[in-house]
């Protein structure tokens, strides 16, 4: 036979499939990419990284550079957009294009259409760039004896931070952590993420779980337990776990705010339920563990008052380490989950841009972004 489970260098006779484009299936668009293999060679783009910011259209390049000067005409180009899935086993279908018929998948569906610049030109606009979209697409354009497949990773600008639940270390299944993450706006760490962390400066005791199903740690300070006293630093890594039996942590990945995280000034200390009331009050909501880190991370927020979050916990941001601060390190530091009708802390808030609850009015804040006070409020 002429179709190979897996692309093989050597000599094959070219076979020549000429479709009806109008009633060309899904089932026969799966057949054509290798058959046509079998007239040409295929090139293996390099591979491309886009950055992009959450909420943004971006463009994912990707060309047919044309060995031949022959064209099959009313054939024409088809071109399949697929998106791999985290530990690369799978590929989602993005997009397929045939002619004049177009059809879009899942959760791209209304957000991705092709850029068609020139004749060669197969690149794909993605819109409204989520937390779900990053990772590796593969791009499969043929065009008679001319083919080309061009991978293309897309990042977006973030944060990855460790995350567990009130009920301590080591209570996540992979499916539970997937949960936690989404919680805090966010999506369970890659890999490239966690290693671009580590390689900030990252150093985290705590076992967690990536989105490929592994479980792994990053280390820059090796030491008895955390890596071993005499170990080089690096991400330790458990291998695949079993995903619905094995319990760990989860490490979160979030991108840049569009809104802004601030304290709540105000006399007295509050219970979790009146913290929460008061910022909708203000017209904001309480903030989440990601927007924290986010403004930590990416904004250089600091400031040493204790405040509740959404999930429960007590945390504040510190970017300029000094005594009874985190003296010894840049971090969000992690009070606890207290009991939620203690009246010991203020209350952390996040305001999208441009939002105004019903019954509030702009600019009738009491909560102080990282700037002045109103009134008679301080820091």
């Amino acid at each position: 036979s002429g179709m190979t489970a897996a692309w093989s260098h050597g000599v094959y006779t070219c076979v020549l499939l000429f479709v009806q484009m109008s009633v060309v299936p899904l089932g026969v668009w799966k057949l054509l990419p290798r058959m046509n293999q079998t007239c040409g060679e295929t090139e293996l783009g390099d591979q491309n990284r886009v950055f992009a910011s959450r909420g943004s259209n971006i463009t994912l390049p990707c060309r047919l550079h044309r060995q031949h000067g022959m064209s099959f005409g009313s054939l024409g180009m088809r071109i399949k957009w697929t998106k791999l899935s985290a530990d690369e086993s799978l590929e989602e279908d993005v997009l397929v294009s045939m002619g004049f018929h177009k059809k879009s998948y899942g959760s791209f569906q209304g957000r991705v259409h092709l850029l068609e610049a020139d004749d060669d030109d197969a690149s794909l606009v993605l819109s409204d760039v989520s937390l779900d979209d990053v990772g590796k697409f593969h791009c499969e354009v043929i065009d008679g004896i001319d083919d080309v497949i061009h991978e293309v990773t897309l990042e977006v600008q973030g944060v990855v931070f460790p995350y567990s639940p009130r009920l301590g270390r080591y209570n996540l299944n992979f499916h539970d952590a997937e949960q936690a993450c989404l919680d805090q706006d966010s999506v369970v760490a890659s890999f490239d993420q966690l290693y671009e962390a580590w390689r900030s400066g990252m150093d985290w005791c705590n076992a967690g779980w990536l989105n490929d199903g592994s479980v792994q740690y990053p280390i820059t300070k090796p030491r008895g337990p955390c890596g071993g006293a005499n170990a080089r630093a690096g991400l330790r890594n458990y291998g695949q776990r079993e995903k619905s039996k094995s319990h760990y942590d989860v490490f979160c990945f979030t991108s840049g705010l569009k809104g802004r995280l601030y304290w709540l000034v105000q006399p007295n200390k509050l219970m979790f339920a009146e913290a929460v009331q008061a910022c909708q009050d203000d017209g904001a909501e309480i903030a989440n563990v990601a927007q924290m880190y986010a403004a930590w991370k990416l904004n250089g927020y600091d400031r040493c008052d204790s405040g509740w979050l959404a999930d429960g916990s007590v945390r504040y941001p510190i970017s300029r380490p000094r005594r009874n601060c985190s003296p010894t390190e840049a971090a969000v530091r992690f009070v606890g989950f207290p009991d939620k009708k203690q009246k010991l802390f203020g209350p952390w808030f996040y305001m999208e841009p441009n939002r105004v609850l019903p019954g509030t009015k702009r600019g009738s804040s009491k909560c102080s972004p990282m700037g002045q006070p109103k009134n008679r409020f301080r820091f």
